[in-house]
């Protein structure tokens, strides 16, 4: 069993810690929420990166490789995600747990303090960050950018999100865009990493076998640095409960041999927030969300009018969002197909094995989640993003007690929004 506790460091800091002894190893991860804005989104994404370079303690990726190595081969990385409107960034980290260490010896303290000297004493020139690693940096970033439009049914969905959410912060990728990173300077980027360290709301997370005063009081004085502030910001996020009177419809043309058709719902302010929630999730799985769904068992198997079609659920941004590959000349007859799977649903037209099986696909899904420390970690930041509390293992239990009723009655708040279909040049 694993015993979850949270606790605020200091104002705006707060701990996560998951007490168990599953795992050989522990697994740390140090996160910046920031509101999602067009203006700093790649300037924030780029942070992370260009700090993994390089600490004043040891001024590059050699030393720093060497510093991992003394800690039985321990991993920090970057990572940037989007959590509804809220950008994460910071760093996910690796150790074997204390209690599989030679001789006693303790691999936690020294672990939080390499991580907590990534973030806050970074290797600098001229009392900014360095010229050579952010330019280097600033190249990879926007590679990964122009790269995004190589995986298309990925693409797809992100062009739906940016035309469904172009006046909404969740329109902005977690990436920025090209022409924003590209004027970044070391200057302007130091200027932003100090505001973060000094406005951002900071989630810290633990899983291993240390006692969490231990891992509390490691935490703190590792970052015992950072700028103190009353009023560290809590990102919220707008949950658009209507769509407009007509579905606003994009059409794009690239050299492609395989259309991708997505559409965009607004769920009627269903979200993680709502009491409904658990029929929203048991909606969106037989609608379009495991592989018993409608959208996969009728209009990819049966009617084989897509090469795939699935629908994945937003919750902190109440939104659901339909993905498939198909022919081009099955656009009408796709689109018209996947709208009446959800008719279906709201009709009431669930079988027994389709309401069961989802059900059981999702519990088993939450309850795996406790078998992963990365799965667990992306979970509970997700959970304190929202201001959440619930355990995988209670919103599986509220599963249980799902109707049929209720789900039909989720499906009908659903409002078409947007559509954008992908085509080949020569359609």
């Amino acid at each position: 069993m694993s015993q979850v506790t949270r606790r605020e460091l200091f104002p705006g800091v707060w701990l996560r810690a998951v007490h168990t002894n599953k795992f050989k190893s522990s697994y740390l991860s140090l996160t910046l929420l920031t509101p999602l804005d067009r203006k700093t989104a790649g300037a924030n994404a780029l942070i992370p990166e260009v700090l993994r370079r390089g600490t004043a303690v040891h001024p590059d990726m050699e030393s720093l490789s060497a510093a991992l190595d003394k800690l039985y081969g321990g991993a920090i990385e970057p990572v940037v995600r989007k959590k509804g409107e809220t950008q994460c960034l910071g760093f996910v980290a690796s150790f074997l747990d204390d209690a599989y260490a030679l001789n006693g010896e303790k691999i936690l303290e020294p672990a939080a303090g390499l991580l907590c000297e990534m973030l806050l004493k970074p290797y600098t020139q001229n009392g900014h960050f360095c010229p050579d690693y952010t330019a280097g940096e600033k190249a990879n970033l926007i590679d990964r950018i122009r790269a995004q439009i190589n995986d298309k049914r990925t693409y797809a969905t992100q062009r739906l999100v940016q035309e469904m959410c172009r006046y909404e912060a969740f329109g902005v990728d977690k990436l920025g865009d090209e022409e924003s990173v590209s004027a970044i300077t070391p200057e302007g980027l130091w200027q932003r990493y100090q505001e973060l360290m000094r406005t951002a709301r900071v989630e810290l997370y633990y899983c291993g076998s240390a006692d969490p005063d231990r891992v509390a009081g490691a935490l703190a004085q590792a970052l015992d640095s950072l700028p103190v502030n009353e009023n560290r910001s809590s990102p919220s996020c707008d949950v658009r409960v209507t769509a407009g009177p007509e579905p606003i419809v994009v059409e794009e043309a690239m050299d492609v041999s395989q259309g991708k058709l997505a559409l965009g719902f607004r769920t009627g302010g269903q979200s993680c927030w709502e009491a409904d929630y658990p029929a929203f999730t048991l909606c969106n799985a037989i609608f379009g969300g495991t592989t018993l769904s409608k959208l996969f068992m009728n209009v990819r198997e049966k009617l084989s009018l897509c090469y795939y079609a699935s629908s994945v659920a937003e919750s902190r941004k109440g939104l659901v969002m339909v993905s498939s590959g198909i022919e081009f000349d099955k656009y009408q007859t796709a689109k018209d197909e996947i709208l009446a799977q959800l008719e279906a649903i709201r009709r009431g037209e669930i079988e027994d094995w389709e309401l069961e099986g989802c059900r059981r696909t999702l519990i088993g899904a939450y309850r795996a989640t406790m078998d992963d420390q990365g799965r667990q970690e992306e979970f509970w930041l997700g959970q304190s993003v929202a201001g959440l509390e619930d355990s995988p293992e209670e919103l599986a239990q509220q599963l249980e007690h799902v109707t049929r009723e209720q789900v039909a009655e989720s499906a009908k708040r659903f409002q078409l929004d947007t559509i954008y279909f992908l085509k080949g040049k020569e359609v």
